[in-house]
């Protein structure tokens, strides 16, 4: 089987099944990538002993953190350890849908020196895959369980603040730096990952909880002082949408957990620019003048 110069990069925890089938699924690749990272969080030794005894022919090297440190924080491990240039990052439960995609990845990363990040079409349980199509559009914001880095630009932002509950944070957060370096982000209808899952767990009140709370991390952490008051209407504004669906449960946890939250994260405060978060919220509209929205290969 033939390789190429690409690290796939997978966070987990307590989910052996869903890794291993992941991995059959890399396995069917060709090229497969020539290294893999696979990052085990919180001590979980059952997914370790799972991985050593599993047949697979794939080569991986296996990382692990004693305490959680969440998806971002294991993906930053292994972009850091990761030998190549570019870095293919799946959950635990997603993978390639079509045998060349690393071939393809590599591809777009040569066609489009400008992007730091390229986002592929993600499809979950009962959902219609439609075919790849040989486009690709500038966009704001990615999805980190089927994209891939460029690894020199992912670590001049420092990667991920590592939270064990990411929702509404980790890609925002990373996308948002990334504009106010002046990199893009790619999204190419020509790369699909299917995301084994029906995304049912959104409706956890803990998951509610975090994305109320992360809202107002990611004011504090990347907005100027004198848009902090955006920040807050956000924050409203995503309160306002859990009650309009019914997702009662948590909103209350998310709001009294802001101050705790701010306090253990705030090392990580690093604003951008009130210019930058202006054009980033403009793309995230679709009102950008000055990036195409649209490139045909």
């Amino acid at each position: 089987m033939n390789t190429c110069p690409i690290t796939v990069a997978i966070p987990t925890y307590r989910r052996p099944n869903q890794l291993l089938k992941t991995l059959r699924q890399i396995q069917q690749c060709n090229p497969q990538p020539d290294e893999i990272i696979i990052h085990i969080d919180n001590n979980d030794s059952e997914t370790e002993f799972a991985l050593k005894g599993n047949g697979l022919l794939l080569n991986f090297l296996i990382i692990k953190s004693s305490v959680q440190i969440g998806p971002g924080g294991g993906r930053n491990l292994a972009i850091a350890r990761a030998k190549n240039a570019i870095v293919a990052s799946f959950d635990d439960d997603s993978y390639p849908i079509d045998s060349d995609y690393f071939a393809r990845l590599i591809q777009l990363f040569e066609l489009f020196p400008k992007a730091a990040v390229i986002g592929s079409a993600i499809f979950h349980q009962n959902e219609t895959v439609t075919p790849d199509e040989y486009t690709a559009t500038w966009a704001a914001d990615f999805v980190g369980c089927g994209c891939a880095y460029r690894r020199d630009v992912f670590l001049q932002t420092k990667g991920y603040v590592p939270l064990p509950m990411a929702y509404g944070m980790e890609e925002t957060d990373l996308s948002l730096r990334l504009h106010h370096l002046g990199w893009g982000i790619l999204q190419s209808q020509w790369l699909r990952v299917f995301h084994d899952t029906k995304l049912e767990h959104h409706s956890n009140p803990q998951i509610t909880a975090a994305s109320i709370a992360n809202q107002a991390l990611l004011a504090y952490l990347r907005y100027p002082i004198s848009l902090w008051w955006l920040g807050g209407m956000q924050c409203l504004s995503r309160v306002s949408w859990l009650m309009r669906h019914q997702r009662w449960n948590g909103i209350l946890a998310g709001l009294f957990s802001i101050p705790e939250l701010i306090r253990q994260q705030h090392y990580h405060r690093q604003t951008i620019s009130a210019k930058s978060l202006w054009s980033y919220l403009r793309l995230r509209r679709g009102e950008s003048s000055n990036v195409p929205m649209l490139e045909v290969l």
